[in-house]
């Protein structure tokens, strides 16, 4: 088979960048395309260079249309307006398309499902393999133990992100829900301040730390009665990210259109 093309969504940025750094690695995989936003300073750049592996002879383009035109796929870290416009436009062209955005509406959730009808949708609030799996062992954890344990999710990352509680923690505590049965929305509780009152039991509670340099923290600690486990993961470089993504759009290359998880990458849907 061919070497799977790549558009890279966002290429003047750090996930950008390290994306394409990714790809120049990864073998079976090739950039196509570098996509920046109308107006950047960065359109024409040569995106190797601006990825510090040297020119690729792929320049920065505000034109979505052209680059998907000749391209397999599409790797998408940017923002949500952007993404929805790309997955729209990644479904008519039937590509693959690998969203690691986060901080969507609940109208965005609908136009991405919408738009999988005509495409290859690998969507997560991580792309990380360290992180989905302890997805999975929350799961697992939170349907063995009940109510007496109390479920809180901890996140901390750098002081420039622009969403809270981050997309991983959302993927965490989702998936502490699943374990638990319960709907997520109805049970969440997203921040605490004043005379709250007693803790109830069931709930899922997050806690949001902003600073510095940090790639990723995530812990969920289940609460009980004289005894507290948590599960925890810490991301070192955004590369894991990157390697995640390219392990889902080649995964995603042999699919029908649908709108897919890591979990379904890894095999770990029912785990």
């Amino acid at each position: 088979m061919s070497d799977m093309r790549l558009v890279i969504a966002g290429a003047g940025g750090r996930m950008g960048r390290t994306l394409v750094r990714a790809v120049a690695e990864t073998k079976g995989l090739v950039v196509s395309g570098a996509l920046e936003q109308a107006g950047s300073a960065l359109l024409g750049q040569d995106s190797g260079e601006l990825a510090g592996i040297g020119r690729n002879g792929i320049a920065l383009t505000a034109d979505a249309a052209a680059a998907l035109a000749q391209a397999d796929g599409i790797i998408d870290f940017t923002i949500p307006a952007a993404t929805v416009d790309l997955a729209r436009k990644a479904a008519q062209a039937h590509l693959v398309h690998v969203i690691g955005t986060t901080g969507f509406s609940p109208d965005d959730e609908k136009a991405i499902a919408t738009a999988a009808a005509g495409a290859a949708i690998v969507k997560s609030g991580n792309m990380s393999l360290g992180v989905n799996l302890l997805a999975a062992l929350v799961k697992r954890v939170a349907r063995t133990l009940d109510d007496s344990f109390d479920i809180e999710v901890l996140e901390m990352h750098h002081n420039r992100k622009i969403d809270a509680p981050s997309g991983t923690a959302l993927l965490l505590g989702r998936a502490a829900a699943e374990g638990r049965g319960i709907d997520l929305d109805k049970r969440s509780v997203m921040a605490r301040q004043g005379h709250t009152g007693a803790r109830r039991a069931g709930d899922i509670g997050f806690a949001t730390l902003r600073g510095g340099s940090v790639v990723g923290e995530h812990n969920v600690i289940f609460a009980g009665p004289a005894e507290r486990i948590e599960l925890a993961h810490k991301a070192e470089d955004r590369m894991i990210f990157a390697r995640g993504a390219l392990k889902a759009a080649l995964w995603a290359r042999g699919q029908k259109p649908g709108l897919y998880t890591m979990a379904d990458v890894l095999g770990l849907k029912d785990f």
